[in-house]
């Protein structure tokens, strides 16, 4: 009976950010202006670490799959929400599930990318003279590994648990995208196991990192404070300051999200607040880490200038 009712739903109708006409045209244009700006941003963060040698070292590794991951989170995300701005979105049973799919994995990627990229700077800052060796292109390509790893582990983990549940009738997201929460309040025979399952993966995927990242900033924090110059704790500080805004705006926008019992946030303030780690963050990561960064200005005037040259 289970098989059968689960099968009379082969598709959904995501409902969008909101169901007032007069703002869907605004909003369209709105958000296509920030998946422009996110897809320049990330793919000319990419091409720009690419083409420069002096931006081939760990430190840029990873900002070069941090901007992969946004880039492909939104790709994910923005074109099917934009959708739902001019016409009945509607998305097939198996999209949803390969939607929700990639979004756990970008998600926990992008977790996990970040607290590489603190234990790299805890590297670079305490324990400089042996950091060539500690971030070999080995353990960066095994850190990359983990990476990706636990996002494969995010993804199997939500996607599973939403498989096994049962859509009997009612059929429309109420959200933008194929979301845990929004999919768990749909189903007919959600339980409490479910909703433990989602807390227990979460917690792992946010807590991990947090934890990683709180640790290394700890033991940066008391290497910076050991430096005696004054310009030597501005330029220790500088190097980690656009790490620390990424983490800000993407934990925080999350944990907000995910960690608060529904009671307290519900599915129609959740959306808003999903908009910061699924549009926000992916836009913002490239300028922060562009505009702040002396060695990412000077690539780009460069590569700027072989372009006008040639």
């Amino acid at each position: 009976m289970a098989a059968e009712n689960s099968s009379s739903v082969t598709e959904f109708i995501l409902s969008g950010l909101t169901d007032q006409q007069e703002l869907q045209i605004p909003l369209f244009f709105l958000f296509l202006g920030f998946y422009m700006v996110t897809v320049v941003g990330n793919l000319g963060l990419m091409i720009l670490i690419g083409l420069n040698s002096h931006l081939h070292i760990p430190m840029y590794f990873f900002l070069f799959n941090l901007s992969f991951i946004d880039f492909s989170f939104s790709a994910a995300i923005i074109p099917k929400m934009l959708m739902s701005f001019v016409s009945k979105n509607i998305i097939s049973y198996a999209g949803c599930m390969t939607q929700l799919f990639f979004f756990c994995f970008f998600i926990f990627s992008e977790s996990f990318i970040l607290s590489a990229m603190a234990y790299d700077r805890y590297v670079a800052i305490c324990n400089p003279l042996v950091y060539t060796v500690s971030m070999s292109p080995q353990v960066c390509l095994l850190l990359l590994s983990g990476v990706y790893g636990m996002g494969v582990f995010g993804a199997v983990a939500h996607t599973g648990n939403i498989l096994f549940l049962t859509f009997c009738a009612d059929n429309v997201i109420n959200h933008y995208m194929c979301d845990i929460l929004p999919l768990l309040e749909l189903s007919c025979n959600g339980s409490y196991v479910n909703v433990l399952v989602v807390v227990i993966v979460v917690t792992i995927g946010i807590g991990v990192p947090i934890v990683a990242i709180f640790i290394s900033y700890g033991f940066i924090l008391s290497s910076i404070l050991h430096i005696s110059s004054t310009a030597g704790r501005s330029k220790a500080f500088g190097t980690c300051s656009s790490h620390i805004i990424a983490v800000s705006l993407f934990f925080g926008s999350g944990a907000f999200m995910y960690l608060k019992p529904p009671s307290i946030l519900s599915l129609d303030q959740g959306k808003v607040s999903s908009l910061f780690y699924t549009i926000v963050v992916p836009m913002f990561n490239p300028l922060i880490y562009s505009l702040r960064n002396k060695d990412v200005k000077f690539a780009l005037k460069r590569t700027l200038g072989r372009i006008s040259f040639s």
